[in-house]
Formats: structure tokens, C-alpha cells, sequence
């Protein structure tokens, strides 16, 4: 067998020969993007030699993770930072990600580069364990002092990312997910939040597929009623409001969603799934995006955006279509979990030295699954090094005692 060639462990156990692409990839430009705002919500890299244990507060790797933003704002991209993808209750805590936003907020102001933070009530505990009902036990409560539990939370979230100068992402509350007692709790706790934040904030709704704590968000199961009052809150404080992130992987809904919105208030679409479609758009409008994605598809989701920019939608849907095949992968069920398969990519693509995340979720995945996503990110030609990235794949299956 060539030495080029690789042996990749397949979901039904059998090894299967994969040829490495030779060539790097061509240079992408660099500059502001036009005609779409457009943000990576990026990882955090974790500090590898720390001496930590599972539920301990997470080790963070600053320089690397520093640069990785450093990376994406070269390309023009936003960082849309402690979101899930820096995972966001899946590891990193409160604490860890006020020093997050903090830093990274001041490497922004320092390079020029745009940056969100999230905002959210990840400070509280216990709302992290949804019964079948999708609320936590003993948390029908619901009373008015629970409610101002989780305003105060949001409240002190929202002064440290202010403080910081970014701009605010109101992110979905577990906590509110399960007090809240129907749609009016909703409307009280966002419209307070509205009121009192100094720049309009995006607001963020995530599907229970990516976190399924936040099932029956806006006080329904039922999502056309979930939708009615998500739009009232906006329709209630439209100044306040720069924009929606979704992230329900349902592209009708999405379109339906985006054409009833008020004029300034912008989509950014959270599909990692139907992502070129939208943020393409149609003849009544289009998706800006805030996407996981665009963490290891960078450079080359900039690019796309730059053929946008220039009319060329045929182009731009020919550079990104191709990578929808790798974000279904990555994104597949249990969905949370894809952020195992973004640090791996980013391992492999080496804007890290080793992959370790935080809360050891390096372990999420299958080998299978990361071999998979190697060999569609390798022919994406993610890598600035493709030798380099199947050294470093060798050497993990070299870990697992597959042979070469």
C-alpha cells in the first residue's frame, strides 16, 4: 500500500483506503465583507497540561484561543464569541466565560475586528438536566421571585459584555426554559432586558436539538406559537433589537420568520444545515448568519461571501454548497456534540496544538465520525497544510490502534 494512503475506520468496523489530497489550498483574500453581515461563533481551546477533572472549572488555553480569533478577523469574519460553540454549559462556565468576553473583546477593539458575546443565566445551577417534559425537577415553581432570579443573572451578563464594548447576544435561559409558567413570562423577562440595554442586541433562539433543556422555549411546544411570541417581543421593542439569530435547522421557518420582521431588524441565520440558501436569499430578502460552521470553514466562507458581494450568487453557491455534505456530518444527532468535530478540524487544520477540549468532550465523538470528518473537510481543502493534517490523523489512529 502507498504510504500516502491512509486506512479510515468505517461506522460497520471495516478500514477503508483514503488518498490525501497533495496540494494546499489556494490563498483566500482577506477584507471586509458587504453585502452580509457575517459571524463565526468560535471554540475555545483548552490548556492541555492542566491538571483538571470532569465538573471542574474549565483550563483555558488564552494565547491559542486568542489567535484563532485573531484568524477569523483577518478574514473578515465577526467572532461571535461565548456562544455554544466556546461551549457554553457543556464545560465552560460562567467565570471562564466572563474572562472570555473580556479578553476577547479587547483583542477586537485592539485588531478592529466585530465581535458579539453571549448573554445568558448559565451562572444559575441546576437547570441542566431536562425530564421528559423538558423541565428540570421540582421547577414547576415559577414564582415571581424565580423570575427575578434569572432578570438579575441576565442583568449582570449583559453589564460585563456592555463593559467590554461588544455587542450583546441575548442567548436562550435554561432557567427560564423551566420556570417559566407560559408566554407572558417571556415577554416580562425580555421585554426588562430590552428596556434597559444601552445598543440593540441580537437575539438568539436555539432549538432543543442543540440544547434539549431549551424544549417549549417562548412557553410552547407548538412552534408556530413559539414563533407568535417570539415575534411579539420583537414587535414590542423593534429599536432594541439589531437582529434574530435562529438556529432550528428549518429553513421554511426561517424564511417565514425573516419576511415578518420589522424593517432594520436582520436574520442571521443559525442553519448549519441550509446555510447557502439563505443567507443567498430570494427575491423578498435574505439570512445574514452567526454560524458554528464558519468556525472551520473560515476562510472559506469568507471568500463565498466576497463572490456575494459582487453579484455572483451562482459562484458564491458554488464555493459553499459543496461544504453543506461536512456541516451535516459535523452537525448530525445528538447535535450538541458537534463542537468536538470543530476543535478536531481545528487540530487538524493547526490552529491548535493537540485535541483536548474542555470538559473532555474530545471524546464525544466516534473515530469513525472524525475520520469521516477529515476526509470531507481534506477534500473541501480546509487545510493550510494537508500533510500536516494527515500526520496528525495518523498519529489519532495510530492512538487507536488502527493499522497503517
Amino acid at each position: 500500500m502507498s504510504p500516502s494512503v491512509i486506512l479510515l475506520p468505517q461506522p460497520g468496523g471495516e478500514l477503508r483506503a483514503y488518498a490525501p489530497r497533495a496540494e494546499p489550498p489556494a490563498p483566500s483574500g482577506t477584507g471586509p465583507l458587504t453585502s452580509r453581515t457575517v459571524f463565526s461563533a468560535a471554540h475555545v481551546v483548552a490548556d492541555p497540561y492542566a491538571d483538571t477533572s470532569p465538573g471542574s472549572p474549565a483550563a483555558v488555553d488564552w494565547d491559542a484561543t486568542l489567535a484563532f480569533r485573531r484568524h477569523l478577523w483577518s478574514h473578515g469574519l465577526g467572532v461571535a464569541e461565548a456562544m455554544d460553540t466556546a461551549q457554553r454549559g457543556m464545560g465552560l462556565d460562567w467565570a471562564g466565560a466572563a474572562e472570555l468576553i473580556r479578553r476577547s473583546a479587547a483583542e477586537a477593539k485592539a485588531v478592529g475586528g466585530r465581535i458579539a458575546c453571549g448573554v445568558g443565566t448559565d451562572q444559575l445551577t441546576g437547570y441542566d438536566r431536562p425530564t421528559r417534559s423538558g423541565r428540570p425537577a421540582g421547577a414547576d415553581r415559577a414564582a415571581a421571585g424565580d423570575l427575578a432570579e434569572i432578570r438579575k443573572a441576565y442583568e449582570e451578563q449583559l453589564a460585563v459584555v456592555e463593559e467590554s464594548g461588544a455587542q450583546a447576544v441575548l442567548m436562550a435561559s435554561r432557567a427560564l426554559a423551566a420556570t417559566a409558567r407560559g408566554p407572558e413570562d417571556y415577554l416580562e423577562v425580555y421585554g426588562h432586558l430590552l428596556r434597559q440595554a444601552a445598543e440593540p442586541v441580537i437575539l438568539h433562539w436555539l432549538g432543543p436539538m442543540f440544547d434539549p433543556a431549551l424544549e417549549g422555549y417562548w412557553g410552547s411546544d407548538d412552534l408556530d406559537a413559539a414563533t407568535e411570541v417570539f415575534l411579539e417581543v420583537i414587535a414590542a421593542h423593534p429599536d432594541k433589537v439589531d437582529g434574530i439569530k435562529v438556529s432550528l435547522l428549518d429553513a421554511r421557518r426561517e424564511v417565514e420568520l425573516r419576511r415578518r420582521l420589522p424593517q432594520g431588524v436582520r436574520c442571521y441565520t443559525g442553519d448549519d444545515f441550509h446555510y447557502p440558501e439563505l443567507i443567498a436569499g430570494d427575491a423578498q430578502g435574505f439570512s445574514h448568519a452567526l454560524l458554528g460552521i464558519f468556525d472551520p470553514l473560515g476562510p472559506l466562507a469568507a471568500e463565498a461571501v466576497r463572490t456575494l458581494d459582487t453579484g455572483d450568487v451562482t459562484g458564491f453557491r458554488e464555493l459553499l454548497d459543496p461544504t453543506v455534505a461536512l456541516s451535516r456530518h459535523l452537525f448530525q444527532a445528538p447535535t450538541r456534540f458537534y463542537k468536538t468535530g470543530v476543535v478536531f478540524l481545528a487540530w487538524l487544520a493547526g490552529h491548535q496544538e493537540h485535541f483536548t477540549m474542555v470538559g473532555g468532550l474530545q471524546s464525544a465523538r466516534s473515530l469513525p465520525h472524525l475520520a469521516r470528518a477529515y476526509e470531507l473537510a481534506d477534500g473541501l481543502g480546509l487545510f493550510p497544510d494537508p500533510a500536516r493534517a494527515a500526520a496528525r490523523m495518523r498519529s489519532l489512529l495510530d492512538v487507536y490502534g488502527v493499522p497503517r
